[in-house]
């Protein structure tokens, strides 16, 4: 069954410091997670970077919620950038595992992009409950990024502070975050690492070695697995890398974190089953011949917004029994048809002023449908094409008396 899409919680928590520290927390719409996952950016992006988002939501699509959050002085988050470090960066990943365990919402997965990899693989030994962790382009040894700086870190160290440009971005550092990265101890926690690792690295990264994602996989043990991102680069820019990467994450995530089958109706052949998902006030789960639905309201009722109406499914079944029917008249008849579309609308009308309405007190339900048939046919065809679509058994099915038995369900 497909899963639903994702909402988005902002937040804040308190961070190693007290200060705060802003999020995203990407949520299914539907029912309570499957699984937790906390997501820590790179050095010079942010929560809201093209792959902390991509990923995350991709998580959430699959039922695992993900926290995504601005480490200190970015963003939304409180503090100044130049005086966070490394470790500064480790101790807010454990303190919005803290923030989520006290939500009931306990993290099992992480994920880290570049010098965030380098803090989760930190984060992973102190956090229980940690299953699996999956680094994105990471350094095997923090200290790496230095060759970044070039000549500035020298002027760092002589000077105490000094600026440097990264992707584009100027940040002020201090001697303390240089100070910081030398971490002696990063390749003994890799190989004491109790979780499933998923390394992801480009080839052609020119920020982040692909060396370093050897050295990490090779200290690892098992389960341990390494995907390659080709032609990727290092803060995949590219909405099709990050798009790929977030769907490998999610592959392995529901291999290793044991996630329960996602609670859904279940349905017998040839029944629907539509119940109330308890996220939202209107949202609902509907189970229909193996496929996992999600039905809501708009916002301006008072709905999520998380999936169509009931009338948008009430228009929807009518069109595509429409187009079936075109299809399966054209195929018989020999008409090379090429496109068959077709555009509805639900309004409901005073039968006065319904000129062929048969009801003339009240309202009437109206629905217009608008046919955009294409193919090789003459305009006879054409119009026969008309009278076939009100042959659709849907189209019949709403014209003719319907009759609707309402029972109770035995306990």
């Amino acid at each position: 069954m497909s899963l639903s899409p994702p909402r988005t919680e902002r937040l804040t928590f308190p961070g190693h410091d007290g200060g705060e520290r802003a999020g995203r927390l990407e949520l299914p719409y539907a029912g309570e997670p499957r699984a937790v996952a906390i997501f820590a950016h790179c050095f010079s992006c942010g929560k809201d970077s093209r792959a902390a988002t991509a990923i995350s939501r991709t998580l959430a699509a699959k039922g695992i919620a993900t926290l995504r959050f601005d480490f200190t002085g970015l963003g939304g988050s409180d503090g100044d950038f130049a005086n966070p470090n490394y470790h500064s960066d480790f101790a807010d990943i454990v303190a919005a595992a803290a923030h989520l365990t006290g939500r009931g919402l306990a993290p099992s997965l992480l994920i880290g992009h570049s010098l965030g990899g380098a803090a989760v693989i930190r984060a992973a030994g102190e956090i229980e409950g940690i299953r699996a962790v999956t680094t994105l382009g990471a350094p095997f040894d923090p200290a790496h990024v230095l060759h970044n700086f070039g000549a500035a870190a020298d002027q760092i160290r002589r000077d105490g502070s000094g600026d440097v440009k990264l992707a584009s971005q100027r940040f002020t550092l201090t001697r303390q975050f240089l100070d910081d990265l030398q971490d002696s101890e990063q390749e003994a926690r890799i190989q004491s690492m109790r979780a499933a690792l998923l390394v992801l690295h480009a080839p052609l990264d020119a920020t982040v070695g692909i060396d370093n994602a050897t050295r990490i996989f090779v200290a690892a043990k098992h389960p341990k697995s390494f995907i390659t991102l080709d032609g990727a680069d290092h803060l995949l820019n590219r909405a099709e890398d990050a798009a790929y990467a977030a769907r490998m994450i999610g592959t392995f995530a529901e291999r290793y974190l044991d996630l329960p089958e996602p609670r859904h109706p279940i349905n017998a052949e040839g029944e629907v089953v539509v119940e109330l998902s308890g996220s939202g006030k209107y949202t609902s789960l509907i189970a229909a011949q193996g496929h996992a639905l999600i039905a809501d309201e708009p916002r301006a009722v008072g709905g999520n917004n998380a999936g169509p109406s009931p009338y948008g499914y009430l228009l929807s079944g009518l069109g595509a029994c429409t187009v079936m029917t075109l299809k399966m008249y054209a195929d018989r008849k020999g008409i090379r048809l090429t496109h068959a579309g077709v555009r509805l609308s639900h309004e409901k009308i005073h039968a006065k002023d319904c000129e062929d309405c048969e009801t003339r007190n009240g309202k009437v339900d109206v629905i217009t449908r608008s046919l955009s048939i294409e193919g090789d046919m003459d305009e006879a065809t054409r119009v026969r094409m008309v009278e076939i679509a009100d042959m659709c058994p849907v189209h019949r099915t709403l014209e003719n008396e319907v009759k609707i038995r309402t029972t109770l369900a035995a306990d």
